[in-house]
């Protein structure tokens, strides 16, 4: 390896850096912020991390010499250790405070030419190093690259002493463990050091891998290996490059276990820094109505007039009409299902004599924003765009068209991405949002692997002609990235429009994850609809297991009805994510609406004066929402610390009594505990005070709940 000649340019570069994260000298990059240290070692054609370290600690949260990443290029391993050429150390930064610096190595003997830029970003404030690589192929020939580690590390302390927390980071696993779709975020946590660190994997979907001690001690996280149920797999052409996803690691110190990091720096960051699209819209939907439960598909237009009157007079502030108001061009006049229509997105004449903008302008009227439903890679065998492009449908190994979605049965078919399939969605979309004033829309089904079908080859497209992937395998990367820029694509055309990309399509039971997160403002989680307590209790289950890694007001959860006894109970539930609500509006009563109205009223006050939908913290000494116990949030604005909002909740405990405590606030100032929705004072209290000592909340009945606005007193 030779670098001598490359000793001016690195000293240049850390003088037009001046006081960024980053500095180098010599083959010694080092990135510091003041709270995290890393540095990385380029030495005898290997490069490696030297050092990992909170500042002011001796732990070296990766103690030996690791391979930093790894992938197979045409079936060889190519990884840290393989023969590199260092080219360069250069400044690198992102536009949200991201700022490090990129490693450019060039492949020696069987990796010549290929080169691979490693991209490190620290950002203000916040222990977290993110990481990405870039390979370019000047190799002369087609590369074919799988089974791809971006981060390789080995932790400095032993899988013995230490615990992995999984699935959202919220369940013990021992020993060595490798993660899946449902694993954005994991915490590996050392009892004897009372330290760990969280491993954050912004890959896509069913591609997700995060691994911990398959060999020894060792941090793997990046992408799918081959051999596994959805391999990854990219071909790269000669001249062109590829970019992985990011990964990024935020060690830890001083704490019993990592939730209170996911709750802190690993919560600031996602809301500061990720670049997710429910914290970038400036106008973001705080309570939405969809028509589903009671109706399915049996509406038209004047039930929906009728049930928007009544929406807005509850306070509503979306609409939303889900399956069944389209119909496609063969099918027009048939009694089909509404999945047999999918495909054409024409209003259905038998429902809307007017067609759909009549019926929009009347919600629009009542201060709502319109959404409707759509398959986003669905055609049905009699659609025109079917008909008319069979060649853009998913094949299977047989070359037939396929539909991922279910197990057979109906006349339905996938429609692949790696054709212009994308192209025809997007303006039918804009279409919607342009001629009919379409405000929020609902993508829903299977792109590349359904949530119900549990046979794992029945997932990708395996088409030899599509034009952005080759195989099965390449297909799956290629259906997500084409996916994501339609909805970028829509956002760069249509700003406010609010997406909902359901689980249906991120493709598995109840999957939400970065990726999907960064393109699509919401996901439609599941649909819960048990009678109150049970529904509620199932649905606080499942924010709370979500939420330390993914932001609550991305979590839509249906199907709490209305017109159901418990409503306001079930309204308490909701607003800990993003408040969904269903059901008969022509059943309530004018009581009913009336009380309705005063939550939906605080609700929207709540938002305005502390932009509480953007946090979400676990409080102390609650944990799981269980059977015969109580659980609490807080969604406390911990930026201005001006105060926000908790929900206390009783299930069935024997207990009447709780002592509350609230951190996140400014220890020496003043707040008002105020109880929703009236307003009435229960106490005041310093910041301080609210976390140490806290405030009793007493419930008589066993299955009850309170909810709390905390009110900072002055300025």
């Amino acid at each position: 390896m030779r670098v001598s000649f490359l000793i001016g340019f690195f000293l240049l570069g850390i003088s037009a850096m001046g006081e960024d994260f980053a500095s180098w000298h010599n083959n010694l990059l080092t990135l510091d912020n003041g709270l995290v240290k890393r540095e990385i070692e380029v030495v005898n054609g290997h490069i490696h991390t030297k050092t990992l370290k909170i500042k002011g600690t001796d732990l070296n949260f990766d103690s030996e010499v690791s391979k930093e990443f790894s992938l197979e290029i045409d079936g060889k391993v190519c990884d840290g250790e393989s023969e590199w050429n260092l080219i360069s150390f250069t400044a690198a930064g992102d536009s949200r405070k991201g700022n490090g610096a990129t490693v450019k190595l060039q492949g020696t003997m069987e990796f010549s030419g290929i080169e691979a830029d490693i991209t490190y970003l620290l950002y203000p404030d916040l222990p977290v190093i993110r990481k990405q690589i870039k390979l370019l192929n000047n190799s002369g020939k087609e590369i074919r690259i799988e089974s791809f580690d971006v981060e390789k590390l080995i932790l400095g302390f032993s899988f013995v002493e230490a615990v992995t927390y999984a699935n959202y980071g919220r369940q013990k696993h021992l020993s060595t463990y490798v993660g899946n779709w449902d694993d954005p975020v994991i915490a590996v946590h050392s009892y004897s050091q009372n330290a760990g660190i969280l491993l954050g994997n912004e890959s896509p979907g069913v591609l997700k891998r995060t691994a911990y001690n398959t060999g020894y001690n060792n941090v793997d996280i990046g992408l799918t290996h081959k051999g596994e149920n959805y391999p990854f797999r990219k071909y790269i052409k000669p001249g062109e490059s590829w970019m992985t996803p990011q990964v990024f690691v935020i060690p830890y110190i001083n704490s019993a276990d990592p939730w209170k990091v996911m709750n802190s720096s690993l919560a600031d960051f996602v809301r500061r820094h990720m670049g997710l699209r429910i914290n970038e819209i400036a106008k973001r939907p705080t309570l939405m109505y969809n028509n589903y439960v009671p109706f399915y598909d049996n509406f038209k237009d004047t039930l929906l007039v009728n049930l928007s009157n009544l929406a807005s007079e509850c306070g509503i502030k979306q609409f939303e009409i889900d399956c069944g108001w389209h119909t496609t061009e063969g099918n027009i006049g048939k009694p089909v299902s509404w999945i047999e229509n999918t495909g054409d997105w024409i209003a259905d004449k038998s429902k809307f004599p007017n067609g759909l903008k009549p019926v929009f302008d009347e919600i629009r009227k009542k201060g709502m924003e319109p959404g409707l439903w759509i398959s986003v890679g669905s055609a049905a065998a009699k659609s025109k765009v079917f008909r008319d492009h069979p060649e853009w449908a998913v094949r299977n190994e047989n070359g037939e068209p396929v539909d991922l979605h279910t197990t057979g049965g109906i006349d339905l078919n996938t429609m692949c991405f790696g054709t212009e399939w994308s192209s025809y969605i997007k303006n039918m979309i804009l279409g919607l949002v342009k001629n009919e004033g379409l405000g929020f829309v609902k993508l829903d089904l299977t792109v590349a692997t359904s949530a119900y079908v549990t046979d794992y080859k029945k997932s990708g497209c395996s088409a030899k002609n599509h034009p952005y992937h080759k195989d099965r395998e390449e297909s799956l990367i290629v259906i997500y990235e084409q996916l994501f820029k339609l909805f970028d694509e829509l956002h760069a055309e249509a700003p406010n429009l609010y997406i909902d990309c359901t689980f249906e399509t991120a493709g598995k039971l109840q999957l939400i994850d970065y990726a999907f997160c960064q393109h699509a403002e919401g996901n439609w989680l599941t649909n819960i609809g048990e009678p109150f307590p049970v529904g509620a209790f199932r649905i606080r289950n499942l924010t709370w297991w979500k939420s330390p890694a993914i932001p609550a007001s991305s979590l839509i959860i249906g199907n709490l009805e209305m017109d159901s006894p418990e409503f306001i109970q079930e309204l308490k539930t909701l607003i800990g994510s993003f408040p969904i609500v269903l059901g008969d509006l022509r059943k309530l009563s004018r009581e009913k609406k009336v009380e309705i109205r005063q939550w939906t009223d605080w609700i929207s006050t709540m938002q305005q004066k502390y932009n509480y939908d953007l946090f979400r913290q676990d409080l102390p000494s609650f944990g799981e929402p269980t059977e015969g116990s109580w659980d609490a949030w807080s969604r406390i604005n911990t930026d201005t610390k001006a105060g926000g909002i908790v929900g206390i909740f009783r299930q069935g405990s024997l207990d009447d009594q709780r002592t509350i405590s609230v951190p996140g606030l400014s220890l020496t100032k003043h707040y008002f505990v105020k109880q929703a929705p009236l307003g009435k004072i229960v106490v005041e209290m310093t910041g301080h005070d609210l976390e140490e000592k806290g405030f009793k909340v007493k419930m008589e009945k066993k299955y009850d709940s309170q909810l709390f606005e905390i009110e900072l007193i002055g300025k």
